[in-house]
C-alpha cells in the first residue's frame, strides 16, 4: 500500500477522520475485465476514495456491440478522483499478464487488491457447445483467475492489507445448474474453486474471498444474453461496487466466505434496495446458482421487495384425480381471472406443452372478463411459453419457481418479456388465494 504524505499544514485530526471514511485511499487494485460492467463499477467506487486502478482487459479499441475500452475506463477513473493504468490483457496469455503485473508495480510501488472479474459465458448444452467456447470459458474463468492470482499473490504478500476478491458463485451442486450448460457451470465453478483453495493456503496472509449477486445485473453483456425487456428484472452494477467495497475494507483474516452482495449490504445495515434497481418495485430476476426451497426463496424476495410468483398452496384445494393436471389448473386459472386482472394484464399467452400431458392452451387476458382453454388463443398470442408438461404442473403447484425455470432452461418464452412478468403476478394471487 502506498504511504500518503500529510502536508505540515494539514490538521491531523481531519486528515485521519478523513482517511478513514476513504478506506481505499492509496491502495492498488489490479481489476480484470474492468473496461466496462461490474468490473469498471469496482474501479470507479475505488477511484472515489483516491484508488489506484490498474485496468486489465482485452478492450483496447471500441467493440461494435459493448461501449467502453480500457482507455474511457482510465478517463472515467481519474474522473473520479483515482490514478488509472490502462493495460491490454489478455488473461489466458501469461506473458501479458506478467507485463501488467509489472507496470503496475513499477508505477504504483506494488499490489494491495486483486478483483478477478473478466469471465466467459455460453449458457449452452453439451452437445450445441463448441470446444473453442469450452476451451475459452474455461481458459478466462478458471486459468485466467488461476493465473493472474498466482502471478499476483507474490506483491499482495508485501501489502499490509491484502485481499483477492473472485467474482464467482458459491458452489451449488444442484445438477439443476449443470444440466443446460455443464461447460460454463465447470468454468465458472472453476473462479470459486480457486477461493476455496487459496483461502486455506494463504490463510492469515491474504483474504480471499467471492461475491456473486443475489440478482440480475444489467450490463451490457445481460443485454444481449437476456434480450428486450430484461433491463427491467436487473439491478445496476451499484450494488456490486458498494458491497465488493465493503469485502475490501475488511481485516485480511476475513476469508474463504462465499458472499452474495444483498446480505453484505444489509449486515452494514442497508434497508433501501430499491435505489439499485433498475425499474424500482419490478420483479427481479433471481442470478444463477442461488436455488433454495420454495418458502425460503418467497421471503428472501420479499425482504428485497420483489414480488414472489409463488407460495406453496393448500392441500385442500386439491381436485378430483380423474381430471388431469392441466386442466385442474386451467380450473384454477378460470376462477382467479376478472375484469379486474384482465385490465391490468392486457396480455394474451400460448402454452405449448410437451411431455405426457402434452397439447397447446392458451389464457386470454386481454378481452372481456378473460378466457382460458385447450387449443390455439382467439388471435395471435403476445406471449408462447414453452415447456414440458410436468414442469408447468410443478410451476402452478409452487414447487418450481418461473424465473428459476426460464433461467434454467426449463422454460422457454417467446415475445414480450414485461407480460410475462404479469403473468408471475397472477400465478402469485392464485396461490395467495390458496386456491
Amino acid at each position: 500500500m502506498n504511504i500518503t504524505v500529510v502536508c505540515p499544514h494539514t490538521d491531523l485530526r481531519s486528515f485521519w477522520k478523513l482517511n478513514e471514511l476513504r478506506k481505499l485511499a492509496g491502495c492498488t487494485l489490479f481489476i480484470t475485465g474492468a473496461s466496462r460492467g461490474i468490473g469498471k463499477a469496482i474501479a470507479l467506487k475505488a477511484a472515489r476514495d483516491g484508488a489506484n486502478i490498474v485496468i486489465a482487459a482485452k478492450t483496447a479499441i471500441p467493440h461494435p456491440k459493448l461501449p467502453g475500452t480500457i482507455y474511457t475506463a482510465a478517463q472515467e477513473v481519474e474522473a473520479a478522483g483515482g490514478k488509472a493504468l490502462a493495460c491490454v490483457v489478455d488473461i489466458r496469455d501469461e506473458q501479458q499478464v506478467g507485463d501488467a503485473v509489472q507496470k503496475a508495480v513499477d508505477k504504483f510501488g506494488g499490489i494491495d487488491i486483486l478483483v478477478n472479474n473478466a469471465s466467459a459465458i455460453s449458457l449452452t448444452g453439451t452437445l450445441v457447445t463448441p470446444m473453442k467456447k469450452v476451451d475459452l470459458m474455461l481458459g478466462i474463468n478458471l486459468r485466467g483467475t488461476y493465473l493472474t492470482s498466482k502471478l499476483v499473490i507474490p506483491h499482495l504478500l508485501k501489502s499490509r492489507s491484502p485481499h483477492i476478491l473472485n467474482l464467482s458463485p458459491p458452489l451449488n451442486l444442484n445438477p439443476i445448474w449443470f444440466k443446460n450448460h455443464t461447460a460454463y457451470t465447470m468454468a465458472k465453478y472453476g473462479m470459486s474453486m480457486c477461493v476455496l483453495g487459496m483461502a486455506e493456503e494463504f490463510r492469515g496472509q491474504i483474504a480471499v474471498n467471492a461475491l456473486w449477486p443475489k440478482t440480475a445485473i444489467q450490463t451490457a453483456a445481460m443485454d444481449m444474453i437476456g434480450g428486450e425487456g430484461v433491463a427491467k428484472q436487473c439491478r445496476t452494477t451499484d450494488i456490486i461496487a458498494d458491497a465488493a467495497y465493503v469485502v475490501l475494507s475488511r481485516p485480511v483474516d476475513y476469508t474463504g466466505h462465499f458472499l452474495v452482495d444483498e446480505d453484505v449490504l444489509k449486515e452494514q445495515g442497508v434497508h433501501n434496495f430499491d435505489q439499485y434497481a433498475v425499474q424500482p418495485g419490478h420483479p427481479l430476476l433471481p442470478d444463477f446458482f442461488l436455488d433454495e426451497e420454495p418458502e425460503t426463496l418467497v421471503q428472501q424476495m420479499e425482504q428485497h421487495g420483489a414480488t414472489p410468483a409463488f407460495k406453496p398452496t393448500s392441500s385442500s384445494s386439491a381436485t378430483p384425480s380423474s381430471v388431469g393436471p392441466i386442466e385442474s389448473t386451467f380450473d384454477v386459472i378460470r376462477r382467479v381471472i376478472n375484469t379486474d386482472v384482465v385490465k391490468s394484464t392486457q396480455g394474451i399467452y400460448q402454452f405449448d406443452l410437451s411431455g405426457e400431458h402434452g397439447g397447446v392452451w392458451f389464457l386470454d387476458l386481454k378481452s372481456g372478463s378473460g378466457s382460458a382453454g385447450r387449443g390455439q388463443p382467439p388471435v395471435k398470442a403476445d406471449v408462447v411459453m414453452m415447456m414440458d408438461s410436468s414442469d408447468f404442473s410443478e410451476m402452478f403447484s409452487g414447487k418450481l419457481k418461473p424465473t428459476m425455470a426460464f433461467m434454467s432452461g426449463k422454460l422457454r418464452i417467446k415475445g414480450d418479456m414485461t407480460l410475462a412478468i404479469k403473468l408471475e403476478k397472477l400465478m402469485s394471487r392464485m396461490n395467495k388465494a390458496k386456491l
